[in-house]
């Protein structure tokens, strides 16, 4: 059983900042060769890519957040985080952290990230 808890959210005024951080727990185990990134889903909206960081590779980043947002990995701690400078109103969605390999794929619960003055 793996389990992703997430933390972080919040309620920011545009321009503001906030880190989210995501832990993926079961023990025993690693994670270094899975893929790990955020998502985020907006009233209304489809679920969609922010950042993730590809087993072995760089990260990748949405065009709407590249530039603002900045994701970093800890995989002898099984941890990802984002952090979100500039943060718009647009930015506001519920925002999932997602593990992943060939054969399975984890999500978080959400946390909810609102931008808003």
């Amino acid at each position: 059983q793996v389990q992703l808890v997430e933390s972080g959210g919040g309620l920011v005024q545009p321009g503001g900042s906030l880190r989210l951080s995501c832990a993926a727990a079961a023990t025993g185990r690693l994670f270094s060769w899975y893929d790990m990134g955020w998502y985020r889903q907006a009233p209304g909206k489809q679920r969609e890519l922010v950042a993730e960081i590809i087993s072995g590779g760089s990260p990748n980043y949405a065009v709407a957040v590249k530039g603002r947002f900045t994701i970093s990995r800890d995989s002898t701690k099984n941890t990802v985080d984002l952090r979100m400078n500039n943060l718009k109103p647009e930015d506001t969605a519920v925002y999932y952290c997602n593990l992943r390999s060939k054969v399975d794929n984890y999500w978080g619960q959400g946390t909810q990230v609102t931008v808003s003055s």
